[in-house]
Order: C-alpha cells, then structure tokens, then sequence
C-alpha cells in the first residue's frame, strides 16, 4: 500500500458512516491532487471536489457490498454457514 494511503476504518465495521464517505472522499482529493491542503487560490476548487467525490454513490456502493470474511456481510450476500466442529 503507499504509505501516504491512511487505512479510515476497519472493514468489519456494520455501518458506512457519512465521515466514512467524507474521509475518503478528502483523501481521494488529497492523492489526486498531490497536495495535503490547498493553496489559498485553490481551496475553493479543493473543496468542491471533496463535496462532489462524496456526493458520488461509488465509494458506499462499494462499502456497503463488500463482504469480509469473518466479518459482516454486504447487503445482499448471505452469510456462510459456520462449519461443524
């Protein structure tokens, strides 16, 4: 993984949360663009590519249906059976 990649949550965790979107979102900005803040004469743009990444339904799609094993379950995947001892 790039170390400048921060792992937000654990992903066995029951709930996408909206600061689960938004970290990500801020994150994605942040890689994209190269920079950690914004110049003052680039904030405005920053912003708003953060608020339009988050508004965008791919990162809790993808939250919401990935299935962990050991852990939770997306949506519509079932959980698999434990095996007898």
């Amino acid at each position: 993984m790039c170390r400048s990649i921060k792992t937000l949550r654990e992903p066995y965790v029951p709930e996408v949360t909206p600061a689960d979107i938004d970290a990500a979102a801020l994150q994605y900005v942040r890689k994209i663009s190269g920079f950690r803040t914004p110049a003052p004469h680039n904030a405005e743009a920053f912003h708003s590519a953060v608020a339009a990444v988050a508004a965008a339904t791919a990162t809790a799609t993808l939250l919401d249906q990935l299935v962990v094993r050991g852990g939770r379950s997306g949506g519509a995947t079932p959980e698999v059976p434990a095996r007898p001892a």
